[in-house]
């Protein structure tokens, strides 16, 4: 029988830790503990006490309740050679570690894993140093307990539903990646028009009243206000993918609001706005050089000569158009007036470790970070790599790397810069010749303008510096410069509410990477949550993931923000 927090909450002492002592196995301290902190708000309030109870041990706390964890036994379905692996495993890690492996049993959306899945996730783990292996056993009991707690209170059954909406959409992949199981969805492809077509289905069963693939293959679905002449709330992200990428990135975004707009048209229930749930096709820059193409055209920033752009096929943009029946004379219409909306918001999974690592299910976005970005070379020599003295070269591979070790060092000095030399190349290079040329990259980011603009000084200043001094010429070339967006304060605030009314800790952080927030900031006010990622936040990488569990809760969160921003808008009306 399921247990309810009514229940745990008026317990005594005693009752609450035994309802809650099989969480942490071997350690009932933990439940002890974090049952002098009730009442608990929520179950994700109850989960978070949990885990700062554990956080808040002391170093000998923790490593022994993970020392208290018994070995991994069999795995589910496993074959006799995976249990072979097995106890190997178990005794090379525990030599490595000094403490026993620990793994949840069951997935990201609660499911059993096989033997073989467990096996892969672990032996990746087995490269960790001590100390993060550590926290991520810890991390793994507390995912244990999360699932344990599932049975005793319940799914989450709205993020269960999310999570297999994004699962059931990664069937459609482009050609030479569908073959490999890796998911790719590029602009306008098989994959990408068939996406478009399976969203629009979905959200004609949520009760959208309106669903149209728009002239740049946006999908935009429209649920009515509960009266004519309502100002429009607009969200949503896209679902086109980079390649071999994750399953999340962009798509929690669409699917989040329409398990909202299914959960209104399910109760019967109008809101005093419209809202326009939008499926963004291009965000990634994959097939052409243009990104944000879905967003930027809501905008008026759809720019005609990117139809002569073509893709690696040598297809034109304006063909692939004609071909997926889209009307390109109609895209100027796309310009929505921002008069008429009250703002954007969006949902998005963080594409990095920060929730993770600090073990929070969302966060708050303060501001998309601006970036520049440049291509460069550098010239310098080529010369014979024996018979060339030290002290005579001209290197051009060696100045890049200078200046990579610059970039690192400045952008450590600002909070939230960050700057990335991605792609670094010697053209013709061999291996006893002196480099002559280097081509490179440089990505530079912060989360305002004035900090992006002086990290960007800094580093070209650097350049310039090192180059004079080696003797070397340089040639710079800005491909790409973005504004930073900072979240419009009302907004922010709005989901900042909804998060702390699931008992969940506000946590505030800023995006590093670009979101079609960005886009829509250039008209509107504009604000965002981020999910968690799971496996220390990777993304752009089909290990990208994030918990059904997280999942419930932002949707919750929007459900939340929709109701208060529901009542606001009644208590305005004239």
């Amino acid at each position: 029988m399921a247990h309810t927090l009514a229940r745990l909450n008026t317990a005594t002492s005693a009752e609450a830790e035994s309802l809650l002592g099989d969480l942490y196995p071997h350690s009932t301290w933990v439940a002890a503990q974090a049952v002098q902190s009730r009442p608990f708000r929520s179950i994700a309030d109850l989960r978070q006490r949990l885990r700062q109870t554990v956080d808040g041990a002391s170093p000998d706390a923790r490593l022994a309740l993970v020392r208290a964890q018994p070995q991994l036994a069999q795995l589910p379905g496993s074959r006799p050679e995976e249990t072979d692996r097995l106890a190997q495993f178990n005794a090379d890690y525990t030599t490595r570690f000094g403490f026993p492996p620990i793994a949840a049993p069951r997935g990201a959306r609660g499911t059993e894993l096989n033997g073989a899945e467990l096996l892969d996730d672990l032996a990746r783990r087995l490269d960790n140093p001590p100390e993060a292996e550590l926290e991520e056993a810890l991390r793994h009991l507390h995912r244990i307990a999360e699932l344990r707690l599932h049975e005793q209170f319940g799914e989450p059954a709205l993020g269960n539903d999310i999570w297999d909406w994004q699962e059931r959409l990664s069937a459609h992949s482009d050609p030479g990646y569908a073959e490999k199981g890796q998911l790719t969805v590029t602009y306008l492809t098989d994959a990408h028009r068939a996406c478009a077509q399976r969203i629009s289905h979905w959200m004609r069963e949520c009760g959208f009243d309106e669903v149209a693939i728009d002239a740049v293959g946006n999908v935009v679905g429209r649920y009515r206000a509960d009266r004519p002449g309502a100002p429009t709330l607009m969200t949503g992200s896209h679902y086109d993918t980079v390649r071999n990428g994750g399953k999340y990135d962009g798509r929690l975004g669409i699917f989040v609001p329409m398990a909202c707009v299914r959960e209104l048209h399910r109760q019967g229930r109008r809101l005093p706005f419209d809202l326009e749930v939008i499926g963004f096709a291009e965000e990634e820059g994959q097939r052409y050089r243009a990104a944000f193409l879905g967003s930027g055209a809501l905008i008026g920033d759809f720019k005609p000569e990117w139809l002569d752009q073509k893709d690696a096929g040598g297809i034109t943009m304006r063909e692939a158009m004609v071909h997926a029946g889209l009307c390109i004379d109609d895209i100027p219409k796309l310009r929505r007036d921002p008069a008429r909306y009250l703002g954007f918001i969006e949902v998005h999974i963080e594409q990095g470790p920060v929730l993770y690592e600090l073990g929070l299910p969302l966060g708050i976005v303060t501001s998309i970070n601006g970036s520049v970005r440049y291509q460069a070379q550098i010239f310098g020599m080529a010369s014979h790599a024996g018979t060339t003295p030290m002290d005579r070269r001209r290197d051009a591979a060696v100045a890049a790397a200078e200046l990579a070790l610059f970039v690192e060092r400045r952008a450590a000095l600002d909070a939230d810069s960050v700057g990335t030399i991605g792609m670094l190349e010697v053209p013709s290079g061999s291996i006893n010749v002196v480099p002559g040329e280097c081509r490179f990259s440089l990505d530079l980011r912060a989360p305002s303008d004035p900090q992006r603009d002086a990290l960007v000084n800094d580093v070209l200043a650097e350049l310039a510096a090192i180059c004079q001094r080696r003797g070397l010429r340089y040639a710079l070339e800005e491909t790409m410069r973005v504004a930073a967006a900072p979240s419009d304060p009302a907004w922010q605030q709005r989901w900042e509410r909804a998060v702390e009314a699931l008992g969940v800790p506000v946590y505030r952080m800023p995006s590093g990477a670009g979101h079609d927030a960005m886009k829509l900031h250039e008209v509107m006010p504009q604000a965002m949550l981020f999910v968690r990622g799971q496996n220390a936040g990777i993304s752009h990488n089909p290990r990208e993931s994030t918990t059904s569990d997280d999942i419930q809760l932002a949707a919750l969160a929007m459900q939340g923000l929709l109701d208060a921003l529901a009542n606001e808008t009644t208590t305005q009306k004239p």
